[in-house]
């Protein structure tokens, strides 16, 4: 990989003979765990200047109708998260010269707070091409990380590192985008989005499309244009299903994808093969947002199942094949499934590189229950370094399409009614208990060994299984975050406190040792507007799971008013709930069940006058004590732990203020 210095610039075709379709991430970390910024993309004319709004891309405007903006959003890696954007470079309009790649931050925080500012640019193989690391950020509130740009018919890329201290508002003026900065409520409300519910067969919730796809062709054109505005979304949760018009509760809604009968493995993996792809190509949305990543231009999707192609003396099988077509060139990847918790086969994903290599194809994408960890396949394969052609190898789990089927039909929309059904009927088939689409649900061979060692302190540092462990927590944890995330319409991502570039392995090894030593699992998650990090724990030698989070003292009051207004607001949690008062000083303060501190709030004040700093809420239950899924199992205990301390605790908390954004006018003239 090209490693640049501020103000460099290389052509792209320099470092890759694929780079007609590119994929830029941009990373960042914090040592507080809370550090997030929202990443843009603008396309600028031959004068530095947008054509329209249009060409603005950000959270509320992710995608260009032509396919050649799309930003992925945050994926999880070893040390946090990055932000991805998929740019099909061969769809850029002609009058388009530059394509700028910022982001930005808001409530007064500075992008000098963040640690390891980094942009990188990988080919549509996956392939990193090039990487600039940014060391000298300020005070800036927005920040141009680079652009690319033509020169000679060729895409090059420049790396700025530069910013702004007057935030969105000043890159976006610079651009040529009019900002309004009316922040009433009346003006807030009257440019956010309208959406309208489809209805959904009775026993399900009802699904969300944009309110133009109800609307009559006229009507929809003499609605006056909406301006795009930076103030995000709101969540619009499903609506109650209207009451079912059966006899009684034994009738069964007709499901467009029946799963009942399913009973032999090789069944379900072939019908869930079968339900994705067919969803994926008539229904646009749905299938970019799963391709792009894999490096998929956008275009005309076509999916086939169970493809004879020639390998050595026996012809090989793979589960699926996705072809997209975009200006003649064709893109395409080998499936491999795997449903019910079966594993992935090493010679069976290597005969099928071997093959795309031979044929010219793009990729091969592994389907299963199993969550991939960043930067490492779940099977082993060699490459062949002296074919010219690049095979990429992709991972995708039940779970993510799960969440990504949920986010589109339950909070963010699709085009219309008939693909908000199509995406509802697939929910229920991968939700279904027989369907075998159940995302990660085995703790693994070394659970069950490790427990032991740590109930009879056998366990030692450096044993191989204590590793195994934590990949699996991490697993687990990551699947939490798609799972929370998805039901409320949130980014839920988890936390990690390494510096980015930490080896993976070296932390995972050290985290290993800690679960020697104290017998204890521990994850963080951040979930959008909620006021702390959501902890968890799980304490092996006692099988007890501690869910909680720590919330700041409020910074203008008196410390009896803040415990009396926190013991309001849970007026709802339950009665076990423990809350601890934290302080600047060393040692815990004073805690207590939220059942003794009702009639009681000023037990929370320290005696010795201790400037208070925050509150710590837990609560604790039993966990699983099987390495699976069952009603038993670890895996389910955690699920619902997180679901109830969140339910019943997080959402009783004041959530965290929406920041005032500008909004975004059309350009006059």
């Amino acid at each position: 990989m090209h490693e640049m210095v501020k103000g460099a610039n290389i052509g792209l075709a320099a470092l890759s003979e694929d780079s007609a379709s590119v994929v830029v991430s941009l990373s960042w970390s914090s040592a507080a765990g809370d550090g997030d910024a929202d990443v843009s993309v603008l396309l600028l004319d031959a004068e530095g200047k947008v054509r329209s709004d249009a060409d603005f891309f950000f959270y509320n405007n992710p995608a260009a109708a032509d396919g050649s903006v799309h930003l992925l959003g945050k994926t999880p890696t070893d040390n946090g998260s990055e932000d991805r954007i998929s740019l099909d470079l061969t769809a850029i309009p002609p009058a388009v010269e530059r394509i700028v790649i910022a982001a930005s931050r808001y409530g007064g925080a500075r992008f000098g707070d963040l640690d390891d500012l980094r942009v990188a640019i990988a080919d549509r193989g996956g392939e990193r091409l090039l990487g600039f690391a940014i060391g000298d950020a300020g005070p800036e509130t927005a920040f141009l990380f680079g652009e690319l740009y033509r020169r000679a018919g060729e895409w090059k890329f420049r790396a700025i590192g530069q910013g702004y201290e007057s935030g969105l508002a000043g890159l976006a003026t610079d651009f040529g985008i009019d900002v309004d900065d009316d922040s009433s409520e009346e003006a807030e409300a009257a440019a956010e989005p309208v959406a309208a519910a489809v209805e959904a067969p009775a026993a399900e919730p009802p699904v969300t499309v944009p309110a133009q796809a109800a609307l009559p062709e006229a009507t929809a054109t003499a609605a006056p244009t909406r301006r795009p505005r930076t103030a995000k979304k709101k969540v619009i949760l499903p609506r109650t299903a209207k009451k079912s018009l059966a006899e009684n509760e034994a009738w069964r809604q007709a499901r467009l994808f029946p799963a009942p009968s399913l009973k032999s493995d090789r069944e379900r993996e072939m019908r869930a093969t079968s339900v994705l792809l067919s969803v994926m190509a008539q229904v646009p949305e749905f299938g970019r947002r799963l391709t792009a990543a894999f490096g998929a231009p956008a275009g005309r999707m076509e999916t086939f199942t169970e493809v004879s192609l020639p390998h050595g003396d026996t012809p090989k099988r793979p589960d699926a094949v996705i072809r997209v077509e975009r200006a003649g060139k064709l893109w395409t990847a080998l499936v491999e499934t795997k449903t019910n918790g079966n594993q992935l086969k090493d010679d069976q994903v290597q005969a099928y590189m071997d093959i795309a290599a031979r044929r010219g194809y793009e990729a091969v994408i592994t389907l299963s229950n199993d969550v991939a960890l960043e930067g490492r396949s779940l099977v082993e394969v060699k490459t062949d370094g002296r074919r010219k052609h690049k095979v990429a190898l992709w991972h995708l789990s039940w779970a993510e399409v799960t969440h990504q089927a949920q986010m589109l039909i339950r909070h963010e929309g699709v085009g219309n009614a008939a693909h908000a059904w199509l995406l509802h009927e697939l929910l229920h088939y991968l939700q279904h208990e027989n369907s075998g689409c159940h995302g990660f649900q085995n703790m693994g061979p070394a659970w069950v060994p490790v427990r032991n060692g740590i109930d009879n302190e056998t366990l030692c540092q450096g044993d191989r299984r204590a590793v195994e462990v934590v990949e699996s927590w991490e697993r687990l944890i990551r699947q939490v975050c798609l799972r929370l995330g998805g039901e409320l319409g949130l980014k839920v991502l988890p936390v990690q406190r390494t510096r980015r570039g930490a080896d993976a392995h070296a932390r995972r090894a050290v985290l290993a040792d800690r679960l020697c030593d104290d017998g204890r699992l521990h994850a963080e998650l951040r979930v959008d507007g909620t006021p702390g990090i959501l902890a968890i724990a799980a304490d092996l030698r006692t099988g007890r799971l501690r869910t909680s989070v720590e919330i700041p003292a409020p910074e203008q009051g008196y410390p009896l008013t803040w415990v009396k207004r926190l013991v309001r607001q849970l007026a709802e949690a339950p009665a076990d709930l423990h809350i601890e008062t934290l302080g600047e000083g060393p040692g815990s303060g004073p805690r207590g069940t939220l059942e003794r501190l009702r009639p009681e709030p000023a037990d929370l004040l320290p005696k010795d006058d201790t400037p208070i700093t925050g509150f710590r809420l837990s609560l604790f239950k039993g966990m699983g004590s099987t390495r699976g899924n069952t009603e038993s199992g670890f895996i389910r205990s955690v699920d619902d732990a997180v679901d109830h301390f969140y339910s019943r605790v997080v959402t009783q908390l004041e959530r965290s203020p929406a920041p005032r954004r500008p909004a975004v006018a059309a350009q006059a003239g």
